[in-house]
């Protein structure tokens, strides 16, 4: 230690805890950081982009031998993209984590909501409705994985209580969870459009009253149980040219009971 100008100066060497040798030779299948909040953009099929703010998951293997990993490199490759993250950048993400990690595989995950302008359907007044996004990519050597998930709120109405009863039917706001894997891009809108012509109704955040009578009519010409709507989201990914694998969750906040239903199909 040397002693300059009134400060004490340390000129040994900062030790690297995370590179020292581990001897449980127990390798970690992700290791990295969560929680990051960072402005993205993503296309946008009436807008061209749209600006959102994602939460990120980033993170890659690490072998046997290494004690830890480098949590500061994960944010410096992304910020080294800009303060604005595209998503075509998700590829170069991936590749530049497992380069400064010496990883053979890096994965990256992405949350955000994501904002579309629907017009009522009788009105035509027009509302932002927002969905959450999730997207999930891996890099696995030199192959790269990509899925996308979308949370669709929609309404359901219950076909044996509008069998039952002789007013009305019980009605409910349900929650289809999509996600996909896909041969070719495929729009946000057009998932988010494939699960509502799956429900008894779609939702909106800007109703007149000529709207209110529409969709109250609507479902209740439309009744679908939990186990129609992940039946009728499934048959029309199965006929999706571009769609190759998914699996689609369903559940409903039932209104009159204490608890919610549930049901879920995976394309094996």
């Amino acid at each position: 230690m040397l002693k300059q100008a009134g400060r004490i100066k340390n000129t040994s060497p900062m030790q690297d805890k995370q590179s020292e040798r581990d001897h449980r030779k127990l390798r970690i299948d992700k290791v990295g950081v969560k929680g990051l909040r960072h402005p993205v953009e993503v296309s946008d099929k009436a807008r061209s982009r749209q600006n959102t703010v994602a939460t990120l998951s980033l993170s890659v293997d690490l072998p046997h031998h290494f004690k830890g990993t480098h949590m500061s490199r994960f944010v410096e490759v992304l910020n080294s993209h800009g303060t604005l993250i595209q998503v075509e950048a998700i590829p170069k993400i991936l590749r530049a984590l497992q380069d400064k990690l010496e990883a053979k595989s890096a994965h990256l995950e992405m949350e955000f909501p994501y904002f579309l302008a629907k017009k009522a359907p009788v009105s035509q007044a027009s509302g932002l409705v927002d969905y959450v996004v999730r997207f999930d990519a891996e890099a696995r050597g030199k192959k790269t994985e990509f899925r996308v998930t979308v949370v669709v709120p929609v309404t359901t109405l219950c076909p044996c209580s509008k069998a039952i009863s002789a007013r009305g039917a019980h009605n409910q706001r349900g929650y289809v969870t999509l996600t996909v894997e896909f041969k070719k891009t495929i729009w946000i809108e057009d998932l988010i459009a494939l699960v509502e012509a799956s429900a008894s109704c779609e939702l909106y955040s800007l109703l007149k009253r000529t709207d209110e009578k529409f969709v109250t009519e609507k479902a209740y010409d439309n009744p679908v149980f939990v186990e129609d709507l992940v039946r009728n989201v499934a048959l029309r990914c199965n006929a999706h040219p571009d769609i190759s694998w998914y699996r689609v969750e369903a559940e409903n906040m039932e209104s009159i009971h204490n608890h919610s239903a549930y049901a879920m199909i995976e394309k094996g």
